[in-house]
């Protein structure tokens, strides 16, 4: 290449391929990165389609043509891309959405159409020793985290107070950079009640005892235990443990590693033998499966966590092993007028939590399936049926729903996830959760970002895959039926109509005009293939908008204006442009807008059809 004589290598590069594809030459600039002597594409939107050359070698760099000439790229992890010829075949699963039956949507879903451009799932991330730095964090939001979940099981008031301050210090940055507000929410997750064993004697920090399979064990509520522990007698800090426990029943320890089954009960202790033996270190935690425990919904510790989450201004309270509505009412009680705006989202973990899942739903502001401690309280062979019936409740009940624990576990050591860890990102996504959750993976990991791009990647694959339009017949004629004669809520009908005109017409946004974004909520529980983009002047509003499915929310800052009208349509403008510029709305798209008759909330019902110019 002539224009390329004299440069660096990755200019020369470009410069030749710039000749065949000039889509590319800007792009490979800043997308090249050096490997092993060659050269291979990272990282390059999907978007970008190249014809490239048939074979082309330059400074060890090769690229070798398949069989047909379009190529998009997918990232999977910083280090390489899989490159997949995709043809003629439609983006997005289109061809599977004309089916008429789910073995016909099934046969036709093809591994070489595009994923979706925007991806609507949320994704949580929880932050910890190696995430926490405002630098990291933004690296965090942009690679795609919504909510930073604050673990209060682990740390000090002031440490967790110093990334919350540093979580929020990221977000102004990148809204100073972008251009963008994300509204990165933040989520305080509770302790909980819990049941611990005791110290074990002489305990330096380090001790471990080995309890034997088959070894008799006498579990004591006796306080003179309660820094004595031995492989004999272990202290337990639930006061009625042998009033709820009866013979036959399991005890699991350190997260179900020990086993012990019960074998006689007394007043104050149980005699027990070892089912499955293991190394016990002091204060483990122990799970009482099938077993009614009768532990306060909030320990004294989680009010004093609460009253700090007030004073943060945090955005929604995950509540460890709540149990029944009786729970979240007094979380709610708690929080008082001060905290009445935050959301107050359940974590299922247990067989209580699951049998009274319609009145905990119906309590709250949305639901999380805590799969790590579900998965020791009821069989492991049951979790994936609480997982569907849950998601699917709270689908109905229009409540956001998280799906979390161990999704992409293996990346806590390891760039990329095992294909197990694949299939249940994407078939939590398929079976209807708003959110994604990552623990350790973020919180710990050597991988962070890998995970968010990871998890992202599988979100907007699963989404692709999402058959929306019978989910939103389903889900119509489900509420039709339960709504029996009573008056439908004017909001939702809007947000209805507007979701299934949003079909009609290939719609690549609804844009809702919102002022507590419960417009743009609504129109998330019918799950639209396209974007929502909620409009609003209040920060927090928009922040929590990220627990829904599909919700983009856009902090409006200009002043509002007399002429109300014109103050809409700059609302609606400006969605449009910021569609515009990340390039899911183009001239001559339709898009749906969904306002109100007259100022103030409550108001929204209106649709209307814009074609973009």
């Amino acid at each position: 290449s002539r224009q390329g004589r004299g440069k660096d290598k990755n200019t020369r590069l470009a410069c030749l391929l710039g000749e065949r594809c000039p889509t590319l030459a800007f792009i490979l600039q800043r997308r090249l990165k050096e490997n092993e002597g060659g050269w291979r594409i990272r990282g390059l939107p999907s978007r970008y389609l190249s014809v490239l050359p048939k074979k082309l070698r330059l400074h060890g760099c090769s690229f070798v043509q398949t069989s047909i000439k379009m190529v998009y790229v997918t990232k999977y992890d910083h280090e390489e891309s899989a490159i997949l010829p995709t043809g003629n075949v439609p983006g997005g699963q289109q061809k599977a959405h004309t089916a008429s039956t789910t073995v016909d949507y099934l046969s036709d879903l093809n591994i070489m159409s595009r994923a979706n451009r925007i991806r609507l799932s949320g994704i949580v991330c929880t932050i910890g020793p190696v995430s926490r730095e405002v630098d990291y964090l933004f690296d965090m939001i942009d690679t795609g985290m919504n909510i930073a979940r604050m673990n209060f099981s682990h740390g000090t008031h002031e440490y967790h107070g110093g990334t919350i301050d540093n979580c929020r210090l990221a977000a102004e940055k990148y809204a100073k950079e972008r251009g963008y507000d994300p509204s990165l929410a933040i989520a305080l997750d509770t302790k909980g009640p819990e049941i611990r064993t005791g110290l074990l004697e002489g305990d330096d920090g380090r001790l471990e005892l080995a309890l034997e399979t088959g070894a008799k064990i006498k579990i004591t509520t006796d306080e003179a235990f309660k820094e004595k522990c031995t492989a004999d007698v272990l202290f337990v800090d639930y006061k009625n443990i042998t009033k709820v426990l009866e013979p036959g029943k399991r005890i699991y320890i350190d997260d179900g590693l020990i086993s012990v089954v019960v074998k006689e009960v007394k007043d104050d202790h149980i005699i027990g033998e070892v089912e499955n033996g293991g190394n016990l270190g002091s204060r483990k935690g122990c799970n009482l499966p099938g077993t009614d425990c009768d532990l306060p919904a909030i320990s004294a510790k989680d009010q004093e966590d609460l009253m700090f989450g007030i004073e943060k201004d945090v955005d929604m309270i995950f509540a460890s092993f709540i149990r029944d509505a009786a729970g979240v009412r007094d979380i709610r009680k708690i929080l008082g007028e001060k905290g009445k705006n935050i959301l107050i989202i359940p974590k299922i973990e247990n067989q209580q939590g699951v049998n009274n899942i319609d009145e905990i739903i119906a309590e709250s502001d949305g639901i999380m399936v805590a799969r790590g401690d579900m998965g020791i309280e009821i069989p492991p062979e049951k979790v994936f049926i609480a997982q569907k019936q849950i998601i699917a409740k709270c689908n109905k009940a229009g409540k956001p729903v998280i799906c979390a624990t161990q999704m992409l576990e293996s990346m806590v050591k390891k760039p990329r996830p095992t294909r197990a860890e694949g299939s249940d990102v994407a078939n939590a996504v398929l079976d209807g959760a708003d959110c994604v959750m990552l623990s350790g993976e973020t919180a710990k990991g050597d991988f962070p970002l890998q995970c968010i791009r990871t998890m992202g990647n599988l979100s907007r694959e699963a989404e692709a895959c999402l058959w929306n339009e019978r989910f939103f017949n389903d889900l119509v004629r489900s509420k039709t039926l339960d709504l029996h004669n009573q008056a439908a809520d004017a909001t939702q009908t809007t947000s209805m109509v507007a979701v299934q005109a949003s079909y009609g017409i290939k719609a690549s946004a609804i844009i809702a005009i919102t002022t507590t974004g419960r417009t743009a909520k609504a129109a998330s529980q019918y799950r639209p293939q396209c974007p929502i983009l909620g409009v609003t002047r209040q920060r927090q509003a928009g922040r929590q908008m990220q627990l829904h499915r599909g919700c983009i929310p856009l902090y409006y800052a200009e002043d509002r204006i007399d002429d109300w009208t014109k103050d809409i349509d700059n609302r609606i403008q400006y969605a449009i442009d910021f569609g515009k510029k990340n390039g899911f709305i183009k001239t001559g798209d339709n898009v749906i807008c969904i306002t109100g008759w007259r100022k103030g909330a409550g108001s929204s019902n209106t649709v209307r059809i814009l074609n973009v110019q």
